[in-house]
């Protein structure tokens, strides 16, 4: 059955959808009242039918081999500082970063689609309590530092977040409700990350209710034509920044705008940089920075051989043991290069189980995966920049992430983490901290940002002869 509307703009995209070959939609149609036939045009009016179309052709029709033999080689990669010469050149670029940082040059972009589902946890992951001690949420935490930053340098950071269809206005209004945690609403600017349908192992739009197709996030790669289509490049260009620090919500020790990290960028005008921490094991399942065939990007765990995975330097470090944290500076200029004509990264995709609604409209959750989602990763933005800084970072000092319930990379694990930072910090001035077998922090510490952003600062606050007795909030 074909329908038909008395609208010419309505009728000229029913048209499309049925030449496009995904008529099926519309299925349901004569059981639809007005608002839902208008929530499923509205729908099909921002899906992309030539993409779908592609997307179809090369990934589920094409008996190409994607995943074809590639040549992985290491990156390289600045290391942590060992020799006197090597920290001058930290500190000489801790100083450029910082003149940038004071110039008003540097915005905070922070990816913040996700709900906290796996942490048995409603509502979006950044409104998750996490501190040790006041169970303050990822985003009070990264918001007091920017705030630490902001007054360090003497310049506003504008802080962007990439939120979801599913947590815009629950993160909108635990930001407002907590009054921006001390940020000034005109400088924290929200946008949506877009969305793309997922198609059924025939290559079809996938309904999960009768007047809804199912979509899914673009992926992180889609941060960079947010940051384009929301205005937020814009709006970073009258502010007068060019140069993007991309971090992820989930990192409780992300050390936001590092003007180390900012300078090395600077000094070699790089386009796109990223930080990395050495692989803790061969079998360690993260990314690694590398180049793919000559050109830079990420180098999968599971796209890795094995005797590649375990090959060994003459110093004994992993050959291949950059391991991708997900922190970058990304130029602005690069962002805009990259998303004009439209994004231009590569789609994976994955193949998986989808909810849908079976043609006599019972909702029906498959046990095997029938459908594909696409998404892109942001770290495919390295093969097209001209140059690029990777930086060594310790991961007990900048990457912590809570991503599991329990065990690693959890709330459990990141608290651990933080205090164990705190920890060092308070012993780096001469303050005794007691340690279990494991070298844990026995007790809890919490030093909010505001008090002390890095050891130094809070040397310049703190009487060594201080005594810890198995508690400690500094605010």
């Amino acid at each position: 059955m074909r329908i038909f509307s008395n609208n010419s703009d309505e009728q000229k995209l029913i048209d499309a959808v049925y030449a496009a070959g995904q008529g099926h939609v519309f299925r349901f149609w004569n059981e639809l009242g007005l608002e839902s036939r208008t929530k499923l045009l509205a729908q099909l009016r921002e899906i992309d039918l030539e993409l779908m179309a592609t997307l179809n052709q090369e990934f589920i029709q094409s008996t190409e081999n994607h995943l074809m033999q590639q040549k992985l080689e290491p990156a390289d990669f600045i290391s942590l500082p060992k020799t006197p010469e090597e920290i001058e050149a930290f500190n000489n670029a801790k100083k450029l970063g910082g003149k940038a940082l004071k110039a008003g040059r540097v915005a905070a972009f922070l990816v913040a689609g996700g709900q906290g589902t796996r942490l048995g946890f409603n509502g979006p992951k950044g409104s998750f309590p996490v501190s040790p001690i006041k169970k303050k949420s990822l985003f009070q935490l990264h918001a007091e530092k920017i705030l630490a930053m902001t007054a360090r340098h003497g310049a506003t950071i504008p802080w962007y977040i990439m939120t979801s269809e599913t947590n815009h206005q629950q993160t909108t209004d635990f930001l407002e409700r907590n009054s921006y945690f001390g940020l000034q609403p005109q400088n924290v600017i929200l946008f949506k990350q877009e969305m793309i349908p997922a198609l059924d192992d025939n290559g079809r739009l996938i309904l999960d209710a009768k007047d809804n197709i199912f979509r899914n996030p673009n992926g992180h790669g889609g941060s960079l034509s947010a940051l384009k289509n929301s205005g937020a490049l814009q709006d970073m260009k009258k502010r007068g920044v060019d140069l993007i620090f991309y971090f992820q919500v989930d990192n409780v020790l992300t050390k936001i705008c590092d003007p180390v990290f900012l300078g090395f960028h600077i000094q070699k005008k790089a386009e796109m940089s990223a930080k990395i921490v050495p692989k803790t094991d061969p079998e360690e399942k993260v990314g690694v920075l590398g180049k793919i065939d000559g050109r830079l990007g990420v180098i999968e765990y599971s796209d890795l051989p094995a005797e590649q995975q375990t090959a060994r330097n003459s110093d004994g470090r992993l050959k291949f043991c950059a391991g991708n944290i997900a922190t970058h500076i990304l130029d602005r200029n690069f962002v805009e290069k990259e998303t004009k004509g439209g994004l231009r990264l590569p789609w994976h995709l994955a193949h998986k189980k989808i909810p849908f609604i079976s043609d006599t409209g019972e909702q029906v959750n498959p046990v095997e995966s029938n459908g594909y989602k696409f998404e892109t990763f942001v770290f495919d933005a390295l093969a097209d920049a001209e140059r690029a800084v990777f930086l060594e970072v310790k991961r007990e000092n900048e990457f912590s992430p809570v991503k599991n319930a329990d065990g690693n990379a959890s709330p459990a694990a990141a608290r651990r983490d933080m205090i164990n930072q705190f920890g060092s910090w308070l012993e780096k001035i001469g303050v005794s901290v007691p340690k279990d077998t494991d070298g844990n922090v026995e007790g809890e510490i919490e030093i909010t940002p505001l008090f002390a952003l890095d050891n130094e600062e809070l040397a310049e606050k703190v009487n060594p002869n201080l005594s810890f007795g198995g508690s400690l909030y500094l605010v």
